[in-house]
């Protein structure tokens, strides 16, 4: 009889444990390794009142009490360490005590109480996770004796206390067994985090693999690909990644309204941008989408763009998604990051080559020789100039193999090739050059490519003279580099193909430059059709 109400409390205390699991804030708690001091507090006092309900729910006998506060006691001790089981212990055995002063065993149960919280703490401390049920039904058991003991020891009516211990001592030793069966279910909930944390981290790593080769192409079709492959296995209604201004590539619900390559992105994820933190919405009411995961890629220390993901239910960004999504960021990240090296590589492999074509370049040197041959005749002086431009500009071709140069020497290289290019057109190309004095760093071979596109394919076609006109202007936070020429203008599906990806050979200087600036400063080229002629802008810091 005394067994089964033993049995019958323990049940009480498991079904409460139970129920209290099924809550997302207690198993927030206890999945987490490391608890603020208000959730330990919490687990405290929920230990605490188990222990003290158990004393107060006791079936007395002859003067002592059959409970389970022992089991409450050493459970949250082993299970949650010395900041749940001392206070447990101490609290409920020094209430134990005052609720009868004079009881047979209100001393013994003192003891034992904080002996339980210490034993428990050590448990915790010194034994491994897999063995805390055996451990703690045999530290029960080692208490419940020790309490028989005691109550031998301090009693002044042995007779009194050999009865009270024949009645008691088989039920209260028998009911540890409880302690076991309230670890396992606790530990349950830890289990099933590491399950679901290695279920995320083999999510992450199969998202990964599958999208690295596109990292490697990194261009709005690459990025789509990716968007896709993270959506499949995710079971996201729409994925998206932003830079810090536009909206790179979008994929699902909706799709057909990011198709402008530089769709600018929303407040709330300009909120991530620029503080750098998270942000979960499981009560959002845009676009018939509910729930939105925002989450900052970064480069560099830097934050260079956001990964978005979204659910038409609402409340669907639980922890496990938020954490998965955040280990898939940092990978992201990482194969952004990588891949921006690998092509920016690429892109001054090409730079170079592209110099040394100029350099070597049959028809530009003829053009340029032919051009001081002239002037020779007529004007030697200015021949004289025109092969020291020629010099410089082949010189700086040569030598300049860092990746980063000041911007004045990139403007003087541009102005050598102006020079040479005006000697061959004569009256037929003006070119003005306002240039603040700022001293920005940019890739070398970044302007001159631009020059060269707006003289060839701008003003060489036109038949009128042209004007091509150089601008390097202090911005608030920024310098704007501006090359604008009256020619005939660059066609919209040049500037499209540009943004795609999919630029033809015609173009490759042009391409290259805006691929250089995407890789270096998060923003390419802005290009724009004027009523005559084309203008060309980036801004660097």
């Amino acid at each position: 009889m005394m067994l089964l109400a033993v049995f019958e409390r323990a049940a009480l205390m498991l079904m409460t444990l139970f129920l209290l699991t099924r809550t997302q804030l207690f198993q927030s708690i206890v999945k987490k390794t490391h608890r603020r001091p208000a959730e330990t507090a919490m687990i405290s006092a929920l230990f605490i009142l188990f222990a003290v309900f158990s004393t107060y729910t006791g079936l007395n006998v002859d003067g002592s009490l059959v409970n389970v506060r022992i089991i409450a006691v050493l459970s949250g001790g082993i299970i949650f360490g010395p900041w749940v089981g001392i206070p447990a212990g101490i609290i409920a055995g020094i209430h134990r005590y005052l609720i009868d002063i004079d009881g047979p065993t209100s001393v013994a149960c003192l003891i034992t109480s904080i002996f339980a919280g210490l034993l428990a703490t050590w448990i915790h401390c010194k034994c491994t996770k897999k063995n805390y049920a055996q451990l703690g039904i045999l530290a029960g058991m080692c208490c419940e004796m020790l309490t028989m003991i005691l109550i031998v020891m301090l009693s002044d009516n042995k007779t009194q206390a050999y009865n009270i211990v024949s009645h008691i001592s088989f039920p209260m030793i028998v009911g540890t067994l409880s302690i076991g069966l309230i670890i396992k279910l606790v530990q349950d909930l830890d289990e099933e985090k590491d399950l679901i944390a290695a279920q995320q981290a083999k999510l992450a790593l199969d998202i990964a693999n599958k999208t690295l080769p596109y990292f490697r192409i990194n261009n709005r079709h690459a990025l789509q690909k990716v968007c896709s492959i993270i959506r499949f296995y995710t079971e996201a209604d729409a994925v998206a990644i932003t830079n810090t201004q536009d909206v790179r590539a979008y994929v699902g619900r909706g799709e057909e309204k990011f198709l402008d390559a530089h769709h600018k992105i929303s407040q709330m994820t300009r909120q991530a941008v620029d503080s750098g933190e998270q942000i979960i919405s499981n009560n959002l009411n845009v676009h018939n989408f509910h729930s939105l995961l925002i989450i900052p890629l970064w480069e560099n220390g830097e934050v260079s763009g956001t990964l978005k993901i979204f659910y038409c239910q609402p409340d669907h960004i639980r922890m496990s998604l938020r954490e998965m999504a955040i280990g898939l960021s940092q990978i992201i990240s990482t194969q952004m990051e990588v891949s921006r090296i690998e092509q920016l590589k690429q892109m001054a492999s090409k730079a170079e080559f592209s110099a040394l074509q100029s350099k070597i370049n049959p028809h530009f040197l003829f053009n340029a020789l032919n051009a001081i041959s002239t002037l020779i005749r007529i004007r030697p002086d200015d021949a004289r100039q025109l092969i020291a431009n020629l010099a410089d500009f082949l010189r700086y071709n040569l030598e300049h193999d860092v990746e980063l140069i000041d911007i004045q020497e990139e403007i003087q290289q541009v102005r050598d090739y102006v020079a040479i290019e005006q000697a061959r057109f004569g009256l037929k190309l003006e070119v003005e050059f306002d240039i603040d004095d700022v001293h920005p760093r940019v890739p070398c071979l970044l302007i001159q490519p631009l020059v060269e596109n707006a003289i060839l394919h701008g003003i060489q076609p036109s038949r009128v003279t042209g004007k091509v006109f150089i601008s390097v202007k202090k911005a608030t936070d920024n310098v704007v580099i501006t090359i604008t020429d009256t020619g005939v203008g660059i066609d919209q599906q040049t500037i499209d193909k540009l943004y795609q990806g999919k630029i033809d050979s015609h173009h490759i200087g042009l391409n290259n430059v805006h691929q250089r600036l995407l890789l270096l400063f998060g923003d390419g080229l802005h290009i724009r059709r004027l009523k005559q002629g084309t203008t060309m802008q980036f801004f660097v810091k």
